[in-house]
């Protein structure tokens, strides 16, 4: 099979959050770009891995892009052009569709698939984005600190397709395309010595990452819907991680986050509850007492009697963290085996609250309880992609540590403030169990900027970050990886692309000269991106 040969201004390599936002900036500046997406959906987080946004508590008034605004705007708009919402919902400015308490805008993930989509429609009409679909990167070649060309395969037929560029932006969700092309940079757990970070370890562990999950949409209607029982079922139903204190995974218990103490979740289907008293801010309130309710993606009494049988539910929940062994580095038949037990420990959970969970009447199992493979456009059921918490991350010229962001060390001064800022970001540094043996961290951060530096690695000239592969660490990456940072993030990487193709400046020489970057800053806030937070609006949590 022949390989095809493109060439482009700029290559996004992922159409996550952080790749379309990057692909829609550099286009609008005038660049040509090609954007590629492995899983079927555009959107990562967002949709393929079906996660409702993570996001601060200003979210509505400020502290995220124009752009970003655009996408949740969007959003909304569908449901109040094409849904039958009551009067109620409809009338209100901050419409939640799913009411649930984890986002202020708990939405079915295709709804912004379309969204994104219509984004780019302008752009891929004209042929300045060109989308290829299905595709993953493979390899790569450098020519000294320059990427000279990305290979990628079809997942669908095998094709391979190698685009030349003059700049590569890697949107990958575990930023594949560090190692194909030989960029320096980090995975797990660094050492204290090397970061002086006070929740750092002695010594550096770079096996040591975050749990992903396989997520899923469940709904609770009449009749069984108990599927069959998982293959690795017995194994999940008797696994009792460390962390659990005794506590067997499948549960309704699972540690407190903050506290490290066990506690028992309530799960009480299509509750009744009042919609209207939902009050979706992670700052008081962590919203996860009902797991029904607390990733809700639909609740039916926001629309018109009868069009929902029932509300769904999106889990997402300590009982489907995956980890056994990371996935990065490792042999590509080793990731898919781990991956397919991801989705054995989640479709286990499932088969467990059908069959085995106890209610709080008294009885076991809720066989009612219905997957909804159309809601995450998936034959099983289950989302499409693993949901990644942490990446690669590349070694940059800026890395941000949790001296820069912790509450606990920055106090009343705030987080570190970036003359070099290209955004801002704000979520509790909150890292999951890990492939370590650690349980979770849970520290208060500040509301926090992005720097430039964070986005360019230290030797490679023409790569830029554009996911959680940027300059964090495993601590600070708990609270960078949220989907409007990782929007910012690609957004920024996108321009930066644009703005050197243009002018011959490189990203290296942007960071290092004030006049260049504030020129390149001055463009960034022209176009709805906020560089510092508002004086005296913003708290820490």
């Amino acid at each position: 099979m022949t390989t095809r040969e493109l060439t482009t201004d700029i290559l996004v390599v992922g159409a996550g959050l952080g790749g379309v936002a990057a692909a829609l900036a550099a286009a609008d500046r005038g660049a040509h770009v090609i954007l590629t997406e492995e899983y079927p959906w555009i959107g990562g987080q967002l949709t393929s891995q079906a996660v409702p946004p993570d996001e601060h508590p200003w979210v509505e008034e400020f502290g995220i892009t124009a752009r970003y605004r655009r996408l949740r705007d969007g959003i909304r708009e569908v449901y109040r052009r094409r849904y039958p919402l009551t009067d109620a919902a409809s009338s209100r400015a901050d419409l939640n569709p799913g009411a649930g308490w984890v986002s202020k805008l708990c939405h079915e993930p295709r709804i912004a698939v379309g969204v994104l989509e219509e984004m780019l429609a302008p752009h891929r009409s004209t042929g300045r984005i060109r989308l290829l679909e299905r595709m993953r990167p493979i390899a790569a070649d450098v020519d000294g600190d320059r990427i000279t060309r990305v290979t990628l395969q079809s997942e669908v037929d095998g094709e391979t397709v190698a685009v030349s560029a003059g700049y590569v932006l890697d949107a990958t969700e575990t930023g594949e395309l560090l190692p194909l092309t030989g960029t320096e940079y980090v995975t797990g757990f660094e050492s204290r010595a090397e970061t002086g970070e006070p929740s750092a370890p002695d010594e550096a562990q770079p096996e040591n990452v975050q749990a992903l999950s396989v997520c899923f949409a469940i709904e609770h209607v009449d009749g069984d819907h108990t599927i069959e029982r998982p293959t690795d079922y017995g194994f999940w139903r008797d696994y009792l991680p460390e962390a659990w204190q005794g506590s067997r995974m499948l549960s309704w218990e699972a540690p407190n986050p903050r506290t490290l103490e066990m506690g028992t979740r309530a799960f009480d289907p299509n509750p009744g509850d009042d919609v209207a008293e939902v009050d979706a801010d992670q700052s008081r309130n962590a919203g996860d007492a009902n797991l029904w309710t607390f990733r809700r993606i639909a609740a039916r009494d926001q629309f018109e009697r009868g069009f929902y049988e029932s509300d769904i539910c999106l889990v997402n929940w300590p009982s489907i963290d995956y980890f056994l062994a990371p996935v990065l580095d490792i042999p590509r038949d080793e990731e898919l085996e781990h991956y397919r037990r991801a989705r054995q420990l989640s479709l286990s959970m499932m088969y467990w609250m059908q069959t085995e969970a106890p209610r709080a009447d008294g009885g076991t199992g809720y066989p009612g309880l219905r997957l909804r493979p159309d809601v995450m456009g998936s034959d099983d059921g289950l989302a499409q992609a693993p949901y990644h918490r942490e990446s690669r991350r590349i070694r940059a010229l800026t890395t941000v540590t949790e001296n820069d962001v912790s509450y606990d060390v920055r106090g009343e001064a705030g987080a570190t403030r970036y003359e070099e800022s290209v955004g801002v970001g704000m979520y509790r540094i909150d890292l999951h169990p890990s492939t370590g043996g650690d349980t979770y961290i849970d520290v208060a951060s500040t509301p926090f900027e992005i720097p430039l530096g964070a986005l360019i690695p230290q030797r490679t000239a023409n790569l830029l970050a554009a996911n959680k592969n940027i300059g964090t660490t495993h601590i600070t990456n708990g609270c960078y990886r949220l989907h409007p940072v990782e929007w910012n993030v690609g957004e920024a990487a996108g321009h930066l692309a644009a703005y050197c193709a243009a002018t011959g400046a490189t990203p290296h020489e942007v960071h290092a000269d004030a006049g260049i970057r504030s020129d390149y800053q001055r463009e960034l806030e022209a176009t709805g991106v906020e560089l510092h937070w508002p004086e005296g609006r913003v708290h820490a949590y």
